[in-house]
């Protein structure tokens, strides 16, 4: 059985540039760390990454779909979060980066609540809007208890007027 060359193994095809994501494993620049950023597709008909901005300090780092992307980031703390395309925030945490180190997150757009994890799988979520779907099915029921109830209303209404 064999195993995968370690990181700094693998040829770097040019230097690495801080808060560009790269689909293969970087060597952090001097006084970087590497954010490991794994994100997944979603429930959704139209993948969540390809709709969605994923910003470290408020600036946009072009990740092209679902998978596992490597950034460097200068050391120290960080916002970073996944917006949607009017710049709402799905998902949000904080990340401390310390020089040289790898730091792994996991963005998981899931059915009920999207939520992050770190390399350990503990949730590190700082904001999780609920997803897509909760907010619909929510909506349709609201919608729905106010359709029925403003029916409901005109025909108590119209029953009482004759």
């Amino acid at each position: 059985m064999s195993y995968p060359p370690p990181p700094h193994a693998y040829p770097q095809p040019h230097p690495v540039a801080p808060l560009a994501a790269y689909p293969y494993p970087v060597a952090p620049p001097p006084g970087h760390a590497v954010l490991v950023v794994s994100v997944n597709r979603g429930p959704y008909i139209v993948p969540v990454p390809t709709t969605s901005r994923f910003k470290i300090d408020r600036r946009e780092v072009p990740i092209p779909g679902a998978g596992t992307w490597h950034v460097a980031v200068p050391a120290g703390p960080h916002d970073v979060r996944y917006t949607d395309f009017t710049g709402m925030p799905l998902i949000t945490t904080t990340l401390h980066a310390h020089p040289g180190a790898v730091h792994h997150l996991s963005f998981d757009f899931g059915r009920w609540r999207n939520r992050v994890r770190d390399g350990r799988g503990v949730d590190v979520t700082s904001f999780g809007l609920w997803s897509n779907y909760t907010i619909m099915l929510v909506t349709l029921a609201v919608v729905g208890v106010l359709c029925c109830g403003g029916f409901g209303l005109f025909a108590v209404l119209a029953g009482t007027s004759s």
